[in-house]
């Protein structure tokens, strides 16, 4: 806006953007794929400012990310914010697969206790067929080479 001669106030902007901001969000809701209703779902840490955070992720059986959340502890409280986020934005799944983690069974145990519908959603726990949201982590995690040695940040 300055690079063509309007001047413009911040509060100017961030009241654009509380007004603009749901129909960008309608928008793309509409050319999002839709995802299957196998999903695989996973959590791991991720460094932010320094400081240790848990990335929450699910993917479909194609590999088509379904949602994620970023959250500051691992427990059952986020991953139930993450489910409830991910079945709102995408619709119920089938099925879950999962790895062993107990916060993540007691999460999907809750949304299947208080499920209006009959459906209730699947837990697996085969941790090959979690494989496609193991890969998917590598492109998240950055690599630092030092020394001729790989580490993880």
């Amino acid at each position: 806006m300055e690079i063509r001669g309007v001047k413009v106030d911040h509060s100017t902007i961030q009241r654009w953007v509380f007004k603009f901001s749901p129909y960008v969000e309608a928008s793309m809701k509409r050319v999002k794929n839709q995802v299957g209703d196998s999903w695989r779902m996973d959590e791991t840490y991720i460094k932010v400012g320094g400081k240790d955070r848990y990335l929450y992720r699910a993917v479909d059986k194609q590999g088509n990310t379904v949602d994620f959340l970023l959250t500051k502890r691992r427990m059952k409280g986020s991953v139930q914010k993450f489910l409830n986020k991910a079945i709102g934005n995408n619709g119920k799944p089938r099925l879950i697969n999962i790895d062993k983690s107990g916060s993540n069974t007691a999460a999907i145990k809750v949304v299947n206790r208080y499920s209006l519908s009959v459906n209730k959603i699947k837990i697996r726990r085969v941790k090959y067929l979690n494989n496609i949201v193991e890969q998917d982590h590598r492109t998240i995690k950055p690599l630092d080479i030092n020394n001729d040695r790989i580490q993880r940040i």
